[in-house]
């Protein structure tokens, strides 16, 4: 039995001194998910899912710019890893497009938009409101 191969749409590694790929940082990004792997002989891998990565930001710091590098920041709905940091990538418009991309394919096909992300439920919203629907209702009755 042939041993089934990941389909990675990108990787890098994690950039230090001058833009070089000098790290033990590797980052891979396939259709569902976000792998990050650290180490040399034991390794450690983390991976999210992309359906639920909620917001995400970009940072590029003076020298990381100077290198064509930048760090993205990903807030994911994650028990493990709610804030997940890509540091020093190249290119990171490109790999925010693509991350944007692929997360938006997940939502799509499970059915997911940013409010069924955000916790809120409809408990929440009627309490807030309580007091204005109870006015309501007394004008209704003034009004009978």
């Amino acid at each position: 039995m042939a041993k089934e191969e990941i389909q990675y749409v990108w990787s890098d590694k994690k950039r230090t001194l001058f833009g070089l790929p000098l790290s033990f940082t590797r980052y891979f990004l396939t259709e569902t998910k976000f792998i990050t792997r650290r180490g040399l002989l034991s390794l450690e891998e983390d991976e999210l899912e992309l359906y639920k990565v909620v917001d995400k930001k970009m940072q590029l710091s003076f020298w990381q710019r100077i290198f064509g590098c930048g760090t993205i920041v990903l807030y994911v709905k994650d028990t493990d890893t709610p804030v997940k940091e890509v540091l020093s990538v190249k290119a990171p418009r490109r790999v925010a497009q693509l991350i944007d991309k692929y997360v938006d394919q997940q939502r799509d096909r499970y059915h997911i938009r940013g409010r069924d992300m955000m916790g809120a439920t409809h408990q929440d919203y009627y309490d807030e409101n309580d007091d204005d629907m109870m006015e309501d209702d007394a004008d209704y009755d003034d009004a009978e």
